[in-house]
């Protein structure tokens, strides 16, 4: 059952020019409208992408088909979309994408942009590892989006992966794999990726997702969401099915780019050292 909203907040920046809405299950939900600027099918992507994503166990905004209503709409002047050249509609009623707000009502601290020594500092850092899985796997044309929140009496931002709309190539549902795209712009995220250990357990989820269940996640995609045409949506499950074993081999490009994203591939972790224990170089400058 779709969630149904009650009250429009604000526009959020980014190309879908989506909205800031509550909902009547009480939490905030950033809304993609079927009539966004960028494609009606960018809402079954979010879907599909969010919800595979967080199968496989990375940090994800909960997704659902959020229901806005002709009245709501009506009455709610800021609901409008700028589709260029001058040209002003208004949203789209009916169901809708929604992500849940990261932060909730009452955030910590949420921002799209850390410095380089907080980045380092990232409780989940490793996710990134993960997530480009995914968006080599789903062919996603755009650069990796992730939002950083800081809860209250933390230290440390966690990593949530938001805006998988440009997976199988936005509109297109194609699959144009080329070595930089669904990369995230900053090498130091891969920092620490020493091998293809390091991209699990996720790798290895992708390489052996049932398909039943991702025919299940399809089953919640609203069919006006891709035309209502059942073929095209069976055409784009079994391209995708087909996409697994090729994941290693989008991500060793990757990894032979002029990128050089890895820079401690085959290098081994070094040990913890013992409790107390001083190596001689930090003991030295101790010595009389």
């Amino acid at each position: 059952m779709a969630v149904t909203a009650v009250q429009t907040i604000r526009r959020m920046r980014g190309g879908a020019q989506s909205q800031l809405m509550l909902g009547a299950d009480g939490n905030l939900w950033v809304v993609k409208f079927q009539n966004n600027p960028q494609h009606l099918r960018v809402l079954a992507n979010e879907l599909i992408g969010t919800r595979i994503a967080e199968a496989i166990g990375l940090t994800v905004p909960k997704s659902d088909v959020v229901e806005v209503s002709q009245w709501l709409i009506d009455n709610s002047p800021g609901m409008v979309m700028e589709m260029g050249r001058g040209v002003r509609e208004r949203c789209a009623s009916g169901l809708q994408f929604g992500s849940r707000f990261v932060g909730g009502l009452m955030p910590g601290q949420v921002v799209d942009y850390l410095p380089e020594q907080q980045l380092d500092e990232v409780r989940n850092l490793a996710e990134f590892a993960g997530m480009l899985v995914v968006d080599k796997w789903t062919g996603n044309c755009n650069g990796r989006q992730a939002v950083f929140e800081r809860r209250p009496r933390e230290r440390k931002y966690r990593a949530t992966f938001i805006d998988q709309g440009y997976c199988f190539n936005a509109g297109d549902w194609t699959f144009p794999d080329a070595p930089l795209r669904g990369v995230f712009a900053r090498n130091q995220v891969y920092a620490r990726v020493r091998g293809w250990e390091s991209f699990e357990p996720w790798l290895s989820r992708i390489e052996n997702f049932p398909p039943q269940q991702l025919w299940q996640v399809a089953e919640e995609v609203p069919p006006e969401w891709y035309g209502g045409d059942p073929e095209t949506i069976e055409r784009l499950l079994d391209t995708l099915l087909q996409r697994r074993p090729k994941v290693r081999e989008l991500i060793r490009q990757f990894r032979h780019s002029d990128r050089q994203p890895f820079p401690q591939w085959g290098m081994a972790a070094s040990p913890p050292s013992p409790a107390g224990f001083s190596p001689p170089e930090a003991a030295a400058k101790y010595l009389m």
